[in-house]
């Protein structure tokens, strides 16, 4: 493949990664927008191989097989897991971005560089140590992420005494490590600088509460992204680069953006802050009161404009397809139906989005939360399907709160509100919520599918 067509068909993925990315902002076009992805990683595997002479040589059937064997696994895993363990599948692959960054960083430190001048190698082991740097806090954050997600860790933060002073002399190590491994003391400063590394990652994604993992799975995506333009500027690969900026780009917007809706500071956020209260939280008063079936499916009957606030809950019971039936027939009875969805629902960002699209909820009618905020005074009935934090009162009410400040559905100034949980534990942050204990608020116990099932029954 001559150089000029290499170069065409890297601008070629380029521009479909870009178009990829905008299209995921759209859900009608967000179909279209995975396919352009597809077809541009396609393109781009292609031109890698074929472009750097890989046909031609004795390892194209071990690359081959190995494409093979990752294609196989990598399919039967995405139609193994649900949709409720994307959030854990995604933080496990960036796992693997950052470890492809590790090993190819040591390994190309370990190559001979006698076409090098002294420039040109000093330039090179810069990439390779921010390769490796960023790849290594990137693959064991992730997995610590996995594994709180996968509720194999507690999700609760671990907060280690001088926790921030500890993470300050570690990076410092890895910084004279680094200026060590660049004045040519050899690679095991790399190897040692490494190991170093693993552990920041792996404590500051411990030291992150459960309920703000949304933004650290982001954060995460953002991480592998730079991960992968460091590697890429170090294979002098410039398609890697494009791809990594873009990854890295976006996540880091995506999580400032996040942030911003939970009116939280970034740095406070990958730094653990998380859980640091500053006071007794406020006593809560009252008691839950449950309510039937029956009772629910009256009100919604009675009612004339309703908002369902779906949460991890629905996507845990996998009722979105009877929540998109029993929107159908609500509307059929004249009632305004909408959705409100918080910015951080679900364990993922865009979670709760992908779940009501899936199962073909009108986009027109889910709103976001600054578009609906004002709208519960005037709402009849409110039906939370498994949400905690994004409709805890204590956010507004009470500073002392680890989410004190955070931006919430203000659920609570409907006329109804109904609960759709299991039983009366806590949300996934261990955060105790008011809510439940309101006047106006009744507690709807069990599988929230095997409830709407009922509710549909008698709602004709």
């Amino acid at each position: 493949m001559t150089i000029g067509l290499l170069t065409a068909s890297y601008i070629t993925s380029s521009v479909l990664f870009i178009l990829a990315l905008g299209g995921l902002s759209n859900q009608e076009k967000a179909k279209r927008a995975v396919w352009y992805g597809i077809v541009g990683m396609a393109i781009a595997v292609f031109a890698t191989i074929y472009g750097n002479q890989v046909f031609f040589t004795e390892w194209l059937n071990w690359l081959i097989a190995a494409i093979l064997v990752g294609s196989i696994i990598g399919a039967i895993v995405a139609i193994k897991v649900q949709m409720t363990g994307m959030p854990q599948l995604v933080a496990a692959l960036h796992s693997f971005v950052g470890l492809a960054a590790v090993f190819i960083g040591i390994n190309s430190a370990m190559l001979p560089h006698s076409d090098m001048n002294s420039t040109q190698y000093m330039i090179h082991n810069v990439e390779v140590f921010i390769g490796v740097f960023i790849g290594a806090i990137t693959f064991t954050g992730s997995i610590v992420a996995f594994g709180k997600l996968s509720e194999l860790i507690t999700g609760k933060a671990l907060i280690l005494p001088g926790r921030h002073l500890l993470n300050l002399v570690m990076l410092f190590s890895c910084l004279a490590l680094g200026y060590m491994f660049l004045i040519d003391e050899g690679n095991w400063t790399l190897i040692v600088m490494t190991i170093i590394a693993f552990v920041i990652g792996a404590h500051l994604v411990l030291a992150i509460g459960g309920a703000d993992m949304p933004v650290v799975v982001s954060m995460l995506n953002s991480y592998s992204g730079w991960a992968a333009a460091a590697t890429g500027f170090m294979l002098g690969n410039d398609l890697l680069i494009v791809t990594g900026a873009l990854v890295g780009s976006s996540g880091a917007i995506l999580s400032y953006i996040m942030c911003k809706a939970m009116n939280r500071k970034f740095l406070s956020v990958i730094l653990g802050g998380w859980g640091d209260v500053t006071g007794p939280t406020m006593d809560i008063e009252g008691e839950m009161k449950p309510i039937d079936i029956d009772s629910v499916a009256a009100a919604l009957n009675d009612a004339n404009k309703i908002i369902i606030v779906p949460g991890y809950g629905m996507a845990v019971a996998q009722a979105q397809s009877t929540v998109s039936e029993l929107t159908s027939r609500l509307r059929a009875k004249n009632k305004e139906v909408r959705f409100g969805i918080h910015p951080v629902a679900g364990r993922l960002p865009g979670h709760m989005n992908v779940l009501l699209a899936e199962a073909k909820v009108p986009y027109d009618i889910v709103l976001e939360m600054d578009e609906i905020n004002d709208d519960f005074p005037d709402t009849d009935v409110v039906m939370i399907l498994g949400a905690n934090d994004i409709v805890n009162p204590a956010a507004q009410e009470d500073p002392n709160s680890p989410i004190a400040g955070m931006p919430v559905l203000e659920v609570w100034k409907a006329k109804q509100v109904f609960i759709s949980k299991r039983g009366q534990g806590k949300g996934y942050s261990g955060i105790e919520n008011p809510l439940f204990f309101r006047e106006n608020s009744r507690m709807v116990y069990g599988d929230a599918k095997k409830s709407l099932d009922t509710i549909l029954q008698s709602i004709n």
